[in-house]
């Protein structure tokens, strides 16, 4: 299988522009899979400025336009689940199931916000004094810079991308540099159903942290969606405090667990034993330390 392995700013797939790739490993057998481009701080604000100059035009454009792209991005990802799932089961390490049905949820989003996005509410009341009508209308917050985990990479940027795209926002998508094939996948889907240049932009920032503050600091960035660590929730958000961005934490759950020495961790034929990264338990365990989980496993012997 071949992986989309660069940037997507403005509508183009690019390499960074300091030249510099990292590692996507699949944790199966410690193979890399794929070299992802690195985004600088130049490639970051980019990718805001062109969130930022398709604002305007995606806010305008039609519910109705909003709601079939999301729908034919829909009924792509419907056609082609299996090789979703694959790319989620190589770079994430989940069994065939487990992507499976991580794969049908995550398209869902697109489903259910392709109708909310003719669905819109507003509201329209008398005065108090009896003497007005008020209408209220909701409009675009703006560009909203998305930030997903390693552990759902597909769903996560489904369940954030799709509404936002619903309600006009334009978005800067920043997936976890242990998944970023996935998060390609479904940005290069929304390319191919016709959504516009600009709307949609993805970067992989190195380093992380002081380019998605750079980011939050830009002015055009009016709304930040964060699912990972508390601590890391708790600098974006002082991060966003600068210049009042609209942020949405979905912070915690590491799932800290304990593995006595006398564990039974050998759990199939070929002694494969869960290794870092999993949905269930905390991502890191200092070697040669076990821990148990349910999904990402290495053979014995390739762990070393």
């Amino acid at each position: 299988m071949t992986y989309l392995a660069d940037l997507f700013i403005d509508g183009e797939w690019r390499p960074g522009g300091g030249g510099e790739r990292f590692d996507v490993v699949d944790p199966a057998d410690l193979t890399v899979i794929a070299r992802y481009a690195a985004a600088t701080e130049d490639d970051c604000m980019a990718a805001v400025d062109a969130a930022a100059n398709a604002q305007e035009g995606w806010a305008a454009a039609a519910p109705r336009e909003r709601s079939e792209l999301l729908r034919a991005a829909y009924e792509i990802l419907t056609a082609e689940v299996e090789r979703f799932a694959e790319i989620i089961v190589r770079e994430n390490g989940k069994s065939w199931s487990d992507a499976i049905g991580e794969a049908n949820y995550a398209k869902e989003f697109f489903r259910w916000f392709a109708e909310e996005a003719v669905r819109i509410p507003g509201d329209y009341r008398l005065s108090p004094a009896g003497d007005k009508r008020i209408i209220v209308d909701r409009q675009p917050i703006g560009v909203a810079l998305l930030i997903t985990p390693w552990n759902f990479p597909a769903a996560m940027a489904t369940r954030k991308l799709a509404p936002a795209l619903a309600a006009g926002c334009t978005t800067v998508l920043k997936p976890a540099r242990e998944t970023p094939l996935t998060a390609a996948y479904m940005v290069e889907v929304l390319r191919r159903v016709g959504v516009p240049a600009g709307v949609v932009n993805l970067v992989t920032p190195v380093p992380t942290g002081p380019l998605v503050a750079k980011m939050i600091n830009r002015p055009e960035v009016r709304k930040l969606s964060f699912t990972g660590s508390t601590e890391v929730g708790r600098d974006l958000l002082h991060a966003c405090a600068d210049t009042v961005v609209s942020a949405s934490m979905e912070l915690g759950g590491n799932a800290p667990l304990i593995v006595l020495p006398g564990a039974e961790t050998w759990t199939s034929p070929s002694k494969a034993r869960c290794w870092p990264r999993c949905a269930t338990a905390a991502r890191r365990a200092p070697p040669p330390t076990v821990s148990t989980c349910t999904v990402r496993g290495t053979t014995s012997s390739s762990s070393g």
